[in-house]
């Protein structure tokens, strides 16, 4: 059942009759000498963790180490509340969960990395959403989980999801493919549309840079899981309902590591460039040394 890149994975699926989820449940199972029981533990496990870091900030917000963030998603549920949120409830709820989750990372609370903590909201952060919209069981979420695996797979073994090597387009942009991809399946689309819009993120996202301020995870990493939650949508959606991919994923992850690799290092996680050195920011986290 292994696979090295998005081709072979499609193949797989439509040789075996399986969607991504099952294909990566099997993959696991075999090349990690384990059984089914086991690797359905240890995701459960991993789902019970993404609820609560996306949860907690909401009832018990908390001050980042760094003192930048903290309290944003507590903020957003209140907007919700007074009727004034114009995201819709998909989308308001994710981006909710997405701000919540990097609260808890930045508190140094526990997170799953998915597939970075710089990048943990997205993937908990929209399938939660979808949960509560559509009623969707913990077994189906897994199966969303495991989708999203077989899209940070591919993405580690064939290109990089550090933000040091290719910008925030490696961590937010590859976590926001896996959201998208999940979400399809979750939603009843075929393999290829999975990939399809995981496909759609890099592009829409192709060239994004990681100027983290103060060198630390907190701010713009929150905003931009929250983004990337609203591309993954966006890219599910045009999936779902049938709109032509021009790039297959294989070709779009290649373009997206290609374009990371040619990005100045001031804009890959060092803090000295973009964002990061704005007076603002530097005024913020006490001045450049």
């Amino acid at each position: 059942m292994d696979f090295k890149n998005g081709k072979e994975l499609l193949e797989l699926c439509q040789r075996e009759g399986l969607p991504i989820s099952q294909v990566m449940r099997r993959r696991e199972c075999v090349l990690g000498e384990t059984t089914a029981d086991e690797v359905e533990r240890r995701m459960t496990r991993a789902l019970e963790i993404m609820r609560s870091s996306a949860m907690e900030p909401l009832k018990n917000p908390h001050r980042s180490m760094g003192g930048l963030i903290g309290g944003e998603a507590k903020r957003l549920a209140a907007h919700t509340a007074k009727k004034r949120d114009i995201c819709g409830p998909v989308l308001q709820r994710a981006v909710t969960y997405a701000m919540a989750v990097l609260e808890t990372n930045a508190s140094m609370g526990l997170i799953v990395a998915a597939p970075t903590a710089g990048s943990s909201g997205v993937v908990p952060a929209l399938l939660l959403a979808l949960q509560e919209e559509y009623h969707i069981s913990d077994q189906r979420l897994l199966d969303g989980l495991f989708n999203a695996g077989a899209v940070g797979y591919l993405a580690m073994r064939n290109a990089t999801v550090s933000g040091a090597v290719g910008g925030c387009q490696a961590e937010v942009g590859i976590a926001a493919a896996m959201a998208a991809s999940a979400a399809v399946e979750l939603m009843g689309g075929e393999p290829d549309q999975c990939l399809a819009a995981a496909s759609t993120v890099l592009m829409n996202m192709l060239g994004l840079v990681c100027d983290p301020v103060g060198g630390l995870v907190e701010y713009p990493c929150q905003s931009r899981n929250a983004a990337g939650v609203a591309n993954a949508l966006v890219a599910a959606e045009l999936a779902l309902s049938g709109v032509p991919r021009l790039i297959p994923f294989d070709e779009m992850l290649s373009a997206m590591y290609n374009v990371g690799r040619r990005l100045p290092v001031e804009l890959r996680e060092t803090a000295l460039g973009g964002c990061a050195a704005t007076p603002a920011a530097c005024q913020r986290c006490g001045g450049c040394g």
